[in-house]
């Protein structure tokens, strides 16, 4: 009862003094009464704090100063409480300055944590019993806290969906719309011209199958830089029409339906591709090696009833593994009357153009040259400027799907295919195609093949051998057209800033001499390279040689540069005396500029090669 009394003393005083205050009728600032305040709880008498103030220039009566502490409970008040009202007296002193120095701007960052911490113990003091110790700790909380779920990636609702479907229609040319006609044939084997948009279209196509169907979808390219061009068409059509920034690889992406999808890019030289399932699309089957074995494993991928396989692939020579396949020859070779040859199957393009044929081996075949594409709505072509640029050969074989033979040329397919490597995964330690210095500052070799009227230019870099005998990796390959002599030569400038360029060697004939004065500016110790007979002859047989060898490399996706090897012939001269190689290189025909720019390069390599390191005596002299 006695502490129930004190309380209603306690408060009959506060009553009293708040209609003393108003009885003054005199407003007296909150800035005031928080000092007043303040000095009070720094054990300052009544007397002491009016004296203060009014030192201060702000007179304030003791008497009202004495109501302040009736009326606000300033004895009243908890430790705690004393403590906040300090730190809020100071921290409003502090924000009203007009100008802060750097201790002030530090002094009220402390101030607000403190202010912060002194509010995670008021909340555990009110909580009393039921007070828990990660009020006071925060990283206690967190460190109990479960898990948090990651949000998913990659995920696409039915309007995305909705928006990807109409662009994908509209976008269509006539061949690119039969092959979607045909998606659900177990089998399609495409024969194309380049540059028609097959690896854009089939990227397309796979992901719109994922979003609706929810399979996976299986990318099979020679090299993984290669695949990867699938991926990129994929994540730029998704940001352009859906502003989603498609993130992972594989990429797992969530349909509609809630169900996932995986999208895999792949290389030939992976060695886990059997345990990955769904539908395959195998590019450029022309041009991978060993396609036989591969096509063993990279077909059981797609072996459950629900997947596809498609192959498509510009021409090589009939030489390729793969061209059993394409040909039909596979059914002959299990036809059950060995005495006869097996049923026979019509590529004929009067047979396979337009609409295509599904053979007698279940396969859904299709060609679609440059002229087809012409016809079916692709004028992304001028055609007469494209017979200017190319030879009939390589117009036929490049535009026309007619495959090459290869027993004429200089450098078989098996001998180019036994070169071809995947450069992302084979020479990741020490080559980032994507950095400012891709090979840092070990030395390359350049070797260039100036571009003449109605021809292209070629640029090669090499990476030099890092011992007698070592790797020669071909590191980057360009083409120029069109280009005038400083252009060119700028071309080969920027390169020499990219790497540490040890030699540079450029054919001068003809017009190459004017490339090679103004490359010699800046790169004094040029190499001119005059065009004979017999310097052709030792640029092939130094080719061979590293080939041979298996010392020469370059990535496996690099379908150019392998036929522009297979383009070179050995030939008689006019005279018929001598033996020179010809690639049609005139002002017409101009073409297998990468592979002399190549041989270019390594006309750096001695051709007898590194000394045997075992063979050398030591004589000493006593």
């Amino acid at each position: 009862m006695q502490h129930v009394s004190s309380l209603l003393d306690g408060l009959q005083e506060r009553a009293e003094a708040h209609h003393a205050l108003e009885a003054e009728g005199s407003a007296w600032p909150p800035a005031l009464r928080l000092r007043a305040r303040s000095l009070y709880w720094q054990c300052w008498r009544v007397a002491e704090i009016a004296e203060e103030l009014a030192r201060q220039g702000s007179p304030v009566p003791e008497r009202t100063v004495r109501n302040w502490c009736k009326a606000e409970g300033w004895d009243a008040a908890s430790p705690l409480e004393r403590v906040k009202g300090s730190i809020e007296a100071r921290l409003i002193q502090l924000v009203a300055k007009e100008i802060k120095s750097g201790g002030d701007f530090k002094e009220i960052d402390l101030l607000g944590r403190e202010m912060e911490r002194l509010a995670r113990v008021g909340k555990y003091t009110a909580a009393g019993a039921d007070a828990r110790e990660s009020d006071l700790n925060p990283n206690i909380k967190a460190r109990n806290a479960k898990p948090k779920k990651k949000p998913k990636l990659n995920v696409f609702t039915p309007e995305h969906v909705a928006a990807l479907r109409e662009d994908f229609e509209k976008s269509l040319f006539d061949y690119q719309r039969t092959w979607y006609d045909e998606r659900d044939q177990r089998t399609r084997f495409i024969l194309k011209s380049r540059q028609i948009g097959a690896t854009w279209y089939f990227a397309r196509e796979a992901l719109l199958d994922s979003l609706e169907t929810g399979r996976n979808q299986i990318f099979l390219s020679a090299s993984r830089a290669q695949a990867n061009v699938f991926k990129q068409y994929i994540t730029a059509w998704v940001r352009r029409v859906c502003d989603i920034d498609l993130k992972g690889d594989p990429l797992v992406i969530v349909t509609p339906n809630g169900d996932e999808a995986e999208i895999h890019f792949l290389s030939t030289s992976a060695r886990t591709a059997q345990s990955y399932h769904g539908n395959l699309y195998f590019d450029e089957v022309f041009w991978t090696p060993k396609f036989a074995e591969l096509n063993k494993v990279a077909s059981g991928m797609a072996m459950q009833k629900q997947y596809r396989k498609t192959y498509f692939s510009t021409p090589s020579a009939k030489s390729h593994e793969a061209y059993a396949f394409w040909s039909g020859e596979r059914l002959k070779r299990r036809s059950a009357d060995a005495s006869t040859d097996g049923p026979s199957i019509d590529i004929s393009h009067a047979r396979l153009a337009g609409s295509g044929f599904t053979g007698e081996d279940r396969v859904w075949r299709n060609i679609v040259t440059i002229m087809d594409a012409l016809a079916g709505g692709c004028d992304l072509f001028d055609i007469e400027e494209l017979r200017f640029e190319y030879s009939e050969e390589e117009f036929d074989n490049l535009l026309m799907c007619l495959f090459i033979d290869d027993s004429k040329s200089v450098f078989p397919l098996a001998q180019l295919q036994a070169c071809m490597v995947d450069s992302w995964v084979e020479w990741h330690k020490f080559y980032k195609p994507l950095a400012a210095r891709p090979y840092g500052d070990l030395p390359v070799w350049i070797g260039y093949d100036p571009g003449h009227t109605g021809d292209a230019a070629g640029l090669v870099v090499v990476a030099a051998p890092q011992e007698p005998g070592g790797k020669l990796r071909v590191l980057e390959r360009h083409r120029y057209r069109e280009l005038d002599f400083e252009a060119q030569a700028e071309a080969i400038k920027v390169m020499t800033l990219r790497y540490n360029v040890e030699h540079i060697a450029i054919d001068s004939t003809g017009l190459g001499q004017g490339v090679y004065q103004l490359v010699k500016q800046f790169f004094p110790t040029v190499k001119e390279i005059q065009y004979s007979i017999e310097v052709k002859n030792l640029l092939v047989l130094r080719a061979q040689k590293a080939m041979r060898a298996g010392r020469l490399e370059f990535d496996a996706g690099w379908v150019d540069l392998a036929h522009s090897f297979l383009a070179i012939h050995r030939v008689l001269t006019d005279g018929q005396r001598n033996v020179t190689y010809k690639s049609g290189r005139n002002a017409v025909t101009g073409h297998a500029d990468l592979a002399w720019a190549l041989m270019n390069a390594l006309d750096k390599e001695p051709l007898e090669g590194a000394p045997d390191e075992e063979k050398r005596g030591l004589v000493e002299i006593y």
